[in-house]
């Protein structure tokens, strides 16, 4: 007998029947698959498109509700504000940015470079900054607020003053002087302006106070500047040699220098008073250096007076027929060493150091006459000795 197959009806079957049999359901099956993948493909479509649909109307109602917000319109500028503007646009243009060369070697292969602030004097292209921004260098340029960068001759200087005056060719009325204040009337607690390029950054304005008035400053020559005005408007490197304004825009004096143990601004600004500024530049403009006023002596440093516990100017010796030659001063007995004249006061004001009776000198003036407090031994005398130009 030969080999009987069972389907799932249990009836027998050929094997050629059977073949042609698996062949028809497997091919009616892949219809029924096909007939239900349309579907479902569809489906996925449709879910798709929604869903695309729901992201596309999120965005937009996304897109709306992050447009930009109308801008809520405001009043007049407070009153300080609108001082503080004014005086920035009105001065800003006089303002110049002065940067620096200097030969760091011998063979002039490197340079160094500074930077400072200046400030237009006068329409002959005359421009203020400090006498330190252009010590030691050799070469000066100038930048207005135009962009132009112009190379400047250095006319005068005065490191008594910490003052410099440039030149720079520029038409006059390309040139916008600031107006000057004085520095006589000023109080402390009256609002003070700077301009200047701190670090750098062109015209830049700080506010402040003055802090307050006739503060001393040393200077590189181992004098002081009198009358010196402290401010806590931000003063930076950089902003030396710009001005210091007042509420109206006049000049009162040029940022020169801060009190700090970083080198940045700590709230202490110190500026050279305007009346100091219009007194010695146009010295300086005219000779190229400031008159000296002196009495023709020669005086011990401090550190000698406090070896001879003297609270005053040691007079070391006097110039031949010097004003305080002929007045009768007298210097240090050289033959047996003994303390000659201390100087202690002049016209009333006390002095203690040279630099303190150099201010007192500059303040009577060339061609005055002062009247000394000596102390001779243990006698006090008064000398009238004549103030001459010393240079």
């Amino acid at each position: 007998r030969s080999m009987q197959y069972c389907d799932l009806n249990t009836r027998t079957r050929s094997p050629t029947s059977r073949l042609l049999s698996v062949r028809f359901r497997g091919s009616l099956m892949e219809v029924r698959h096909k007939s239900f993948l349309g579907p479902i493909v569809l489906g996925i479509v449709i879910a798709a498109a929604l869903w695309m649909a729901i992201q596309l109307v999120q965005t937009v109602i996304a897109v709306r509700s992050y447009e930009a917000r109308p801008v809520t319109a405001r009043g007049e500028l407070a009153a300080f504000e609108q001082t503080a503007a004014d005086v920035f646009a009105n001065a800003a243009p006089s303002v110049a940015y002065i940067f620096t060369q200097k030969e760091r070697s011998a063979s002039g292969s490197a340079r160094q470079e500074g930077a400072g602030s200046g400030f237009v004097w006068d329409q002959s292209g005359h421009i203020i900054t400090n006498h330190h921004v252009i010590a030691g260098t050799t070469g000066v340029f100038v930048r207005f607020d135009s962009g132009n960068v112009m190379r400047a001759s250095v006319v005068g200087s005065s490191p008594d003053h910490d003052l410099a005056v440039l030149r720079v060719s520029q038409p006059a009325a390309a040139l916008k002087p600031l107006p000057l204040g004085s520095s006589s009337d000023l109080r402390v607690g009256q609002a003070a302006f700077a301009i200047g390029n701190p670090f750098g950054l062109a015209r830049s304005l700080t506010t402040g106070i003055i802090s307050a008035l006739d503060r001393t400053l040393p200077t590189s020559s181992a004098r002081e500047i009198t009358g010196v005005i402290q401010t806590d408007a931000a003063i930076n490197p950089g902003n030396s040699g710009g001005p210091l304004l007042d509420s109206a825009g006049r000049l009162i004096g040029v940022n020169t220098a801060i009190a700090s143990g970083t080198g940045s601004y700590s709230g202490i600004g110190f500026a050279v008073p305007v009346d100091t500024v219009n007194r010695i530049v146009p010295q300086l403009i005219a000779t190229g250096s400031p008159s000296r006023p002196g009495i023709g002596i020669r005086a011990a440093s401090e550190e000698i007076a406090a070896r001879f516990s003297v609270d005053g100017v040691v007079v070391v010796d006097v110039l031949p027929d010097g004003p305080a030659a002929k007045a009768g001063l007298r210097g240090i007995d050289v033959a047996d060493g003994r303390l000659g004249d201390v100087i202690t006061a002049v016209n009333g004001r006390n002095v203690r150091s040279l630099s303190q009776l150099a201010g007192e000198l500059e303040q009577i003036g060339i061609g005055n006459t002062a009247t000394l407090t000596v102390q001779r031994g243990s006698a006090s005398v008064k000398l009238a000795v004549p103030i001459v130009d010393i240079r």
